[in-house]
């Protein structure tokens, strides 16, 4: 595939977190719609120094909801970097050793271009205007990015969920940029199920009066109610039965009698309508709108009459594919259909399913066990390709 002609834009990013996240404008991005954009930006963030080789890179694709601050802290929530656990000086993914580069999204909105910025022409935002964009047309304008760092293969590419799926798209159409790949907690296709439960969301956010057809920021609105539902509903989805069980049960919130009303009484509920309240802070919802239709048109079956492993022969890209048991999200069983179509193929793949009580957010959080997998794997790669 051709790369996307890049070119640096001279504003700085309005984050008030200095160089943390900079921008890469990027000219000329056909998009699989048949569309086009003229003009995109993407922010993105960079830890670490890139070796004289320029063999060390690892580009970590976010999810759904995340962004470019994945090891520093968020302008608006203030909180450490999404996986800040893992990567800094010292850490897992070391950035003494490693350059990190994370990137906001095309279609995000946290810097990078999506229905919530102003079209190039300076007039209006563009709102449902922006065109439907795929995890395909993410990567491509990932790979402008990646161009422009002068950078011809990258160390690895590491990514959970929506991340995930980014880092098969690359496996499949950039292969010889991806020395390493590793997907957690994805699949190759988005199911009836996950589609199902991203509508649920869509609809909720489009059923506020405050949405005004898309058309919300000229009139100065913000579908809050509608957001937050959406993110509550796909928030239940992240975690396991076991989890909310663990973390709330029937317990009341700071009372010790139902208030036999639609109060919040239970524990489960507070939190919930506390996970959406904060999320509206800092999401778009129009970008949740574009971004969760890219995940339900990810399908690379589809790409191949249907079989999957014909989007990785001849590949030489090593791979570590991760799930966790109690992830009914992306249960373990898509995990081992991307396994069985490379080792159909006789790629270089491990594959670790690992014990976690604690859902689809598993990859997030401090599970010993999956770090050891992870710190493995980068660690035998990195010997093989020679950095020290």
């Amino acid at each position: 595939m051709n790369s996307p002609k890049t070119k640096i834009s001279s504003s700085p990013a309005d984050f008030g977190l200095g160089n943390v996240t900079q921008r890469v404008e990027i000219h000329n991005l056909p998009l699989q719609s048949g569309k086009s954009l003229d003009r995109i930006t993407l922010a993105y963030s960079t830890v670490g120094q890139l070796n004289r080789e320029k063999s060390n890179g690892i580009l970590i694709c976010h999810a759904l909801t995340g962004d470019q601050f994945v090891a520093s802290p968020h302008p608006i929530t203030q909180k450490p970097g999404w996986w800040d656990q893992i990567i800094g000086p010292g850490k897992l993914i070391d950035t003494n050793r490693f350059f990190v580069i994370c990137s906001n999204v095309l279609g995000g909105c946290m810097g990078s271009t999506g229905p919530a910025s102003v079209k190039p022409d300076g007039g209006e935002v563009y709102g449902l205007s922006f065109p439907m964009i795929t995890i395909g047309d993410m990567v491509k304008a990932q790979v402008g990015l990646i161009d422009h760092l002068g950078i011809d293969q990258l160390f690895a590419v590491i990514g959970g969920s929506m991340g995930g799926m980014q880092v098969l798209e690359w496996a499949a159409h950039y292969s010889e940029r991806v020395f390493a790949a590793v997907p957690i907690a994805t699949a190759a296709r988005h199911s009836a199920q996950n589609i199902a439960f991203h509508e649920v969301g869509r609809q909720a956010i489009m059923a506020d009066p405050d949405w005004r057809e898309g058309n919300y920021q000229k009139f100065g609105k913000v579908p809050h109610r509608g957001l937050a539902v959406a993110r509550m509903a796909a928030h239940i989805t992240y975690l396991s039965e076991p989890t909310l069980h663990q973390k709330f049960g029937r317990r009341l919130q700071e009372r010790d009698r139902p208030s036999f009303g639609f109060e919040a009484d239970f524990q489960v509920e507070s939190y919930l309508r506390h996970q959406g309240s904060s999320f509206v802070e800092r999401f778009d919802a129009n970008s949740y709108l574009f971004v969760t239709r890219a995940m339900d048109y990810f399908d690379l079956y589809a790409e191949r009459g249907g079989i999957l492993s014909e989007n990785f022969r001849d590949i030489k890209t090593r791979f570590c594919v991760t799930s966790f048991t109690s992830d009914w999200l992306f249960p373990t069983s898509e995990s081992r259909a991307i396994v069985q179509a490379l080792n159909a193929v006789a790629a270089n793949v491990s594959f670790v399913e690992i014990e976690s009580p604690y859902g689809h957010d598993s990859f997030l959080l401090d599970l010993p066990e999956f770090h050891q997998t992870l710190s493995g794997f980068i660690e035998a790669s990195a010997r093989i390709r020679g950095i020290a």
